[in-house]
């Protein structure tokens, strides 16, 4: 019966939809169009209640209900099949009932949050826990954080057609891809799970004809949370494996729940309160379809689950090189998105009234910080990079002393030479060749700089010529590459939010070209420029800026 999970979910779940659909139209259980919310039109409620049966209906069946106390008896042994699946029945049902009620009768989100621990302290009971650390007690405590946080991300990514579906199916199949061949049971689960979501997205994407609900979104993120956590419990692997591949699986929920927390409450708002601020909402204000927005965030998330998959067949002496610039990928992205202003200026609050108004301001407007804080990872990741290049596995192995002992002193060089040459004085989002000339600089120095201190602190000695120029090549395109990101991003966003009347500029010259730069620069003049009309036949169907020549 097992065996068959998989295969019975989606079917069922497909055929479930429409009949719920329809009952949810009949009795008027109907999502209204509202001002924080996304939709513009009525949309059938309840599709939760079609993904939890087509997971549970086929689950109890094959567990029985006998088996939903089994958990007990195994409590610090080998989990088994049936109480994985016992423990995912009886949690899954607890965590729908929960968002059902809510979708009845919205109870407060801290009765909401006190229902999820309980929950998520009855899975710890049971015996599941992220062993991340050695104390019983802080490690019980992170789990249930585990539980509770990712279940109540894939509540906050249920803000747009088809989004919340469509990641937990991609984590999902990830999941049922990690736990192949080394865990039969989990590995159905996971597939049954993404059945049930296929399913379901049939009638999802958008334009969705049904919303899922708090009792679909928390089911999911529970469902997902809880194999996760069995993954980091009871995966051989050990080192970084257990730790960054459940956050690599979840980026995407993890990411938008934390940008739509610190800013919710930077902005002085209750995070628990609705909106149009998620990373999808920013994603459309920048210019994308809203299905563009879903799709890209699909495309985000799988990047992810192909780095976790990497990870967890990889050593923990090859993993870093993955884990690190996918980490600061979605770090930038989190920065981007959090620079597109979504609330009035007036709500920004406590960027304003507090005490500590300056610290906030330094770090959201100047970011200078986050430059430093931005290079102190490259440089690290660079020179760790250059060792895995030059040096197979083993031989890296042998030298990892030596990259370990001098990486300090790398890292206290360049971020010296980046200050003095001016790497820091430099204006956000803005990018000239003599910044570029700054940068090559500052880069170059920075490696003899730090060849010099190497060779007067080891004489040189176990040290290859060719990590440095490796090295140095990596900084310097790294360097000019996130700067460069940086630009490219501001004005992407300021084309793509141009409002106002369309507008040719007269002369495709040096003074159209400061016209132009004024008019994407200051969008108060409220006009949207399409081109350039010049007499020179020279110029015809050339390119200023991006822009035609007429």
């Amino acid at each position: 019966m097992y065996v068959l999970l998989p295969l019975i979910s989606f079917p069922l779940c497909l055929a479930l939809t429409p009949l719920v659909r329809c009952v949810a139209t009949k009795k008027g259980w109907i999502a209204q169009p509202r001002k924080e919310r996304w939709h513009r039109k009525p949309t059938a409620m309840m599709g939760g209640v079609a993904i939890y049966l087509a997971m549970a209906l086929p689950l109890f069946s094959s567990v029985g209900f006998k088996s939903l106390l089994l958990p007990l008896a195994t409590i610090g042994k080998a989990i088994a099949f049936s109480s994985v699946a016992a423990v995912l029945c009886t949690g899954m049902t607890l965590i729908f009932l929960l968002g059902l009620i809510d979708d009845f009768i919205s109870i407060k989100p801290h009765t909401k949050l006190v229902g999820q621990i309980l929950v998520a302290s009855l899975t710890t009971f049971l015996g599941f826990r992220l062993h991340w650390l050695t104390s019983m007690t802080l490690d019980t405590t992170l789990s249930i954080v585990w539980i509770v946080g990712i279940t109540n991300a894939f509540n906050l990514l249920d803000n747009m057609d088809g989004l919340c579906a469509g990641i937990g199916l991609i984590t999902a199949m990830l999941l049922a891809g990690l736990f192949h061949g080394a865990s039969p049971g989990a590995f159905r689960l996971a597939l049954m799970l993404s059945g049930a979501l296929a399913g379901f997205l049939f009638y999802n994407f958008s334009p969705a004809s049904i919303f899922m609900g708090d009792s679909g979104s928390l089911t999911i993120g529970y469902s997902l949370s809880l194999l996760s956590l069995y993954y980091a419990q009871s995966t051989t692997a050990r080192l970084i494996v257990p730790y960054a591949v459940p956050v690599l699986a979840l980026m995407v929920p993890i990411l938008d729940t934390t940008l739509v927390t610190l800013i919710r409450l930077l902005s002085g708002r209750k995070a628990s309160t609705g909106g149009k601020d998620h990373t999808s909402h920013r994603l459309v204000l920048m210019g994308l379809s809203e299905r563009g927005a879903v799709l890209f965030l699909y495309l985000t998330g799988a990047v992810a689950g192909f780095a976790a998959l990497f990870v967890s067949r990889s050593d923990s002496i090859t993993s870093p090189a993955v884990i690190i610039p996918v980490t600061l990928a979605f770090i930038l992205m989190g920065v981007y998105l959090a620079q597109i202003r979504v609330y009035p200026e007036k709500e920004f609050s406590l960027l304003r009234d507090r005490a500590y108004t300056p610290i906030l301001l330094e770090l959201t407007y100047k970011k200078q910080i986050l430059l430093v804080l931005l290079d102190f990872g490259l440089v690290a990741f660079s020179y760790y990079l250059a060792y895995r290049l030059r040096f197979d596995r083993s031989d890296f192995s042998v030298f990892f002393k030596v990259f370990f002992q001098s990486l300090p002193a790398i890292i206290a060089c360049k971020l010296l030479l980046f200050f003095t040459m001016g790497v820091y004085r430099g204006i956000w989002g803005c990018m000239s060749t003599n910044d570029v000339y700054v940068y090559l600089k500052a880069s170059s120095l920075a490696t003899v700089l730090s060849v010099v201190v190497v060779t007067y602190i080891y004489r040189f000695e176990g040290f290859s010529k060719g990590v440095f120029v490796i090295d140095w090549l990596l900084t310097t395109g790294l360097l000019l590459g996130t700067r460069g990101s940086f630009r490219i991003f501001q004005d992407t966003m300021k084309r793509k939010t141009m409002c106002g009347p369309n507008v040719f500029i007269y002369g495709a010259g040096r003074g159209g070209e400061i016209l132009l730069r004024e008019l994407l620069n200051n969008q108060r003049l409220g006009v949207t420029p399409l081109g350039f009309i010049d007499d020179d036949v020279l110029k015809r169907g050339k390119k200023l800026l991006g822009y035609p020549v007429l």
